[in-house]
């Protein structure tokens, strides 16, 4: 399920989401009844989202957790994609913006951008349904803006022309993304489809081994990569033992394709004024 921010209106949602209007007064009802406000009606969308995911998402179910009615939310959101395009904004304020240097290395890049990478894996992991609001349309908003700052300004520290770092945001962001949809995916497996990972792996080997007698000849580099490619125990994080075998292969293989890329902008910088700085592959 993708979905596509913005698709409200613009000068209402832009408003909204830098808050550049004044909030419309809370109704007058019988009763001491809270006040509804956009924040109010953003954190009860928020946890819907993150309980039940974006298909449980409505107008109508966000005014039943506040008790209220749908009807009620529109003084303060005109519909579900101002909503959707508020709560997106509103849970990247969770995100740091600051990645203190190493007192011992001051001058190290490479630190910082771990850190961040990590910070927004989990911050992923926390909030699946971020995953699902398509990269194509962004939202616009204060916090995703902040975010953004964020990651320009520790890749601006390597020293790599503007351009480079323009595209090297675009590969940080998918690489932490594609890790973070594997591992939420991971989680909600066993529980949507009813089996385990290893019930499920116990009974298609069995019947791809006995339908396809050739998988070995038919796919040597795949075979080949199996058995001399196998993973090495966690050591970095015993923890991981516990985690289902799916979420650990997505976390070491974070691990390692963010090491690799943090290798290759150091080869950049060592080689500045080759190819990193002409804008062609």
């Amino acid at each position: 399920m993708v979905v596509f921010a913005g698709q409200g209106d613009a000068r209402r949602s832009l408003s909204l989401l830098w808050r550049a209007e004044v909030a419309a007064p809370p109704r007058v009802g019988p009763g001491p009844r809270p006040r509804l406000s956009v924040d109010a009606i953003v954190a009860a969308a928020v946890a819907i989202a993150d309980e039940e995911g974006m298909a449980a998402l409505s107008m109508r179910a966000v005014g039943e957790r506040l008790g209220r009615t749908a009807m009620a939310l529109y003084t303060h959101v005109p519909g579900k994609s101002e909503l959707l395009d508020l709560m997106y904004d509103a849970v990247h304020a969770e995100l740091p913006s600051v990645y203190p240097e190493s007192e011992s290395e001051p001058d190290d890049w490479r630190a910082p951008l771990t850190a961040w990478a990590g910070e927004v894996l989990e911050f992923y992991v926390r909030h699946p349904w971020v995953l699902q609001v398509s990269q194509a349309r962004p939202v616009l908003g204060p916090h995703e803006y902040a975010n953004l700052d964020t990651l320009v300004r520790l890749l601006g520290a390597t020293g790599l022309p503007a351009r480079t770092v323009r595209r090297l945001v675009g590969t940080l962001f998918p690489l932490v993304q594609g890790s973070a949809r594997t591992v939420a995916d991971a989680r909600r497996a066993a529980r949507a489809t009813g089996s385990s990972d290893e019930e499920w792996w116990a009974a298609r080997a069995a019947a791809l081994t006995e339908l396809v007698p050739d998988f070995a000849e038919r796919f040597p580099a795949v075979v080949r990569l199996e058995r001399e490619g196998a993973p090495d125990p966690y050591p970095e994080d015993a923890e991981r033992e516990d985690l289902p075998y799916p979420e650990r292969e997505a976390r070491e293989t974070f691990r390692v394709g963010l090491g690799v890329l943090l290798d290759g902008i150091d080869a950049a910088r060592a080689g500045q004024g080759t190819t990193t700085d002409t804008g062609r592959p």
